[in-house]
């Protein structure tokens, strides 16, 4: 089944370039240990399709941003994300032209300069991805309100499991009716008294 929506043509293309990065930069680490052109040649190939794959990401990023469902708290989050994007992109763009421009084979005293801003690159990966997860998981962003409100009544209603796979009693929540109408502890809270 295909994407229907630019937030799902997003979610399914953003990984790609990510795990992309991931590997070239092990390609490349390998590689510059072992001494072996075959294996930077891959890095090479990986790096460059992942920068391709970056546009793909980026401008389903951009088009779902327009036409998702949020509010004023995740649309900060939303703009973080959009900016960290930007700039992972522009940074494998440049390494990639780098590469590209030398042909694949960088010359030994620059590899350890690229290796160094690769690896900071695929942080930089990591920490827009986590953005992007805490839109989604934590904010519900690109998920239609309809949906939303249908899984919250779901989750209200409670669901039956075959025996052997109850839940835990530890994840039972915490007992608030002491505490008033406005309080509610979270799940696994120890008892405690409030001032």
């Amino acid at each position: 089944m295909l994407p229907e929506t630019a937030a799902q043509w997003h979610a399914a293309l953003n990984d790609f370039p990510s795990i992309l990065f991931i590997l070239a930069l092990a390609f490349d680490l390998v590689g510059e240990a072992t001494k072996r052109d075959s294996l930077r040649a891959t890095g090479f190939w990986l790096l460059v399709v992942g920068a391709a794959g970056t546009i793909l990401a980026l401008v389903s990023g951009l088009i779902a941003e327009e036409s998702i469902e949020h509010g004023g708290s995740v649309h900060l989050v939303m703009e973080r994300h959009e900016t960290l994007a930007i700039s992972v992109a522009i940074l494998f763009g440049v390494l990639a032209a780098w590469r590209i421009w030398r042909k694949g084979n960088l010359r030994p005293k620059e590899r350890p300069t690229y290796l160094t801003i690769s690896a900071v690159g695929v942080l930089a990966v990591l920490w827009t991805a986590h953005v992007g997860g805490t839109i989604v998981y934590g904010y519900g962003g690109g998920v239609p309100t309809p949906v939303l409100e249908g899984a919250l009544a779901e989750r209200a209603a409670g669901h039956a499991h075959e025996p052997g796979e109850e839940h835990d009693d530890n994840t039972a929540e915490a007992d608030s009716s002491a505490q008033g109408d406005d309080h509610t502890d979270p799940p696994g809270t120890p008892e405690h008294e409030h001032e």
